[in-house]
């Protein structure tokens, strides 16, 4: 590419930028970029135009940039890439009137052409024509007017070394454009066109690896489990909270263990937990029954359990004159529970322990923070929202003001919201009952 052939912005094109450039950029401040389409030397370019207003009346106007789609380096004048606050360029105006401290010249707005590679000075810009490479019959069935907003000339370079970019446009699948392994794959293997077209919907509406695409394709395996599979690896790869996982699972049974976590639908984070309450537990995690378990789920809510209940009697031990105040405040409040409907029942807190096995089970603070001691100073209770048809089964917690007679707080598990009928039961129906036996107890009380 030569710069001596570069003409001057045709006067229709200059038109169509400044009209845009009143559109897009109402306010007419700061640097803006256009680009417009044309061929030099019967090679397709993309000039890049920098515009700037020097007052209300005069705006300046000029081309910065040149790539050409067979040309390996660009053209660039008058403008720098920088460090602005963020990465940025700057165009330089002193030939065009603009006062720089001193007088001096910017050392990068000599006016010259310079050649650099093709990569750098390529500032996003609006291109003007981007239906003119239709025009061409080299570009005329590279469906670039389906790919939209990109670099044209970046696309048609990619077009002429693979011409299977216009399947993958035609099919919706543009984003796929820049892998080279997926246009080589299109390019040699028609099973593999015909894998696209059938999972287009899924690959279009979803974000997918390129190695998970391909994986599905050669193994028949569904894109979403593979990509679970594939986010699994790299979270596990860059959570410093999963070490003991990374310690215990290398090499090949790192593979397995990635295997036995989709096929068990659960994640690496709930096998941490699974796997603290084994070693607390003293259990032998080198045992296969162990590192795992056939049916996780279960056996990971007994560990669980199991852990809970074990750390609520060394808790016990340790805080002996604070139970026995637990205990007595407990059966104080006692009536404040019940009020049974066809799904739910409520019950107060026992001891401590109650709330380390409820706070462990469920993923929250009930076992921390102090609400052991709220508890027996009569600030806050707590009470347990069961199943009727699972009494033992921690669900959902509630955390009621004495004071104030309402719930400050309800959550189920890892303080999730729960739904809309726990919520009126709460509220609507245990909530009144509650209320109407703390009034019995005060006025009881103050006789």
């Amino acid at each position: 590419m030569d710069a001596k052939y570069i003409r001057p912005i045709p006067k229709y094109i200059e038109k169509k930028i400044r009209a845009l450039d009143k559109e897009v950029c109402p306010e007419q401040k700061g640097l803006r970029f256009y680009a417009y389409l044309t061929t030099i030397r019967k090679e397709l370019v993309k000039i890049t135009v920098a515009m700037r207003n020097k007052s209300k009346k005069m705006q300046l106007i000029k081309q910065v940039a040149v790539h050409g789609v067979y040309s390996d380096n660009c053209l660039v004048r008058d403008m720098e890439y920088c460090y602005l606050g963020i990465y940025a360029y700057r165009v330089g105006w002193y030939d065009e009137g603009e006062k720089y401290p001193y007088g001096l010249r910017p050392y990068y707005n000599d006016g010259r052409w310079y050649s650099v590679p093709f990569k750098y000075y390529n500032p996003w810009a609006t291109v003007v024509n981007p239906d003119y490479p239709l025009k061409l019959a080299a570009f005329r069935y590279s469906a670039i007017e389906l790919q939209k907003p990109v670099c044209p000339i970046t696309y048609l370079r990619t077009y002429l070394q693979y011409p299977q970019v216009e399947y993958l446009v035609k099919l919706g699948l543009g984003k796929f454009i820049r892998s080279k392994m997926i246009l080589q794959r299109i390019g040699k293997d028609k099973r593999f066109c015909k894998w696209l077209i059938a999972n287009k919907t899924e690959l279009r509406n979803k974000h997918f690896y390129i190695d998970v695409v391909l994986r599905s394709y050669r193994t028949g395996k569904p894109l979403d489990a593979l990509q679970a599979y594939r986010a699994a690896k790299i979270k596990l790869a860059n959570d410093n909270s999963l070490k003991p996982i990374r310690d215990m699972f290398e090499g090949r049974e790192r593979e397995r263990f990635f295997d036995y976590i989709l096929r068990q639908k659960t994640n690496a984070h709930t096998y941490l937990d699974y796997l603290k309450a084994c070693n607390d537990l003293g259990l032998d995690m080198t045992e296969e029954k162990n590192r795992f378990p056939h049916d996780f789920k279960r056996w990971h809510d007994i560990r669980i359990d199991q852990y809970a209940t074990k750390k609520a009697e060394e808790d016990k031990e340790k805080r002996k004159e604070l139970y026995e105040k637990f205990a007595a405040v407990a059966e104080k409040y006692l009536t404040l529970q019940g009020i049974n409907n066809k799904e739910y029942a409520v019950f107060i807190a026992r001891s401590p322990a109650d709330l380390i096995r409820e706070g462990e089970i469920l993923n929250h603070c009930v076992g921390r923070m102090n609400y052991d001691r709220k508890f027996v100073r009569e600030e806050s209770l707590i009470f347990f929202v069961r199943h009727i048809a699972e009494p033992d089964t921690p669900f959902v917690t509630v955390e009621y003001s004495l004071s104030q007679k309402k719930i400050l707080q309800c959550y189920g598990n890892t303080d999730t919201k729960p739904d809309d009928s726990v919520l009126h039961y709460v509220n609507k129906v245990w909530l009144p009952h509650a209320n109407r036996q703390l009034k019995k107890l005060n006025t009881q009380a103050a006789a």
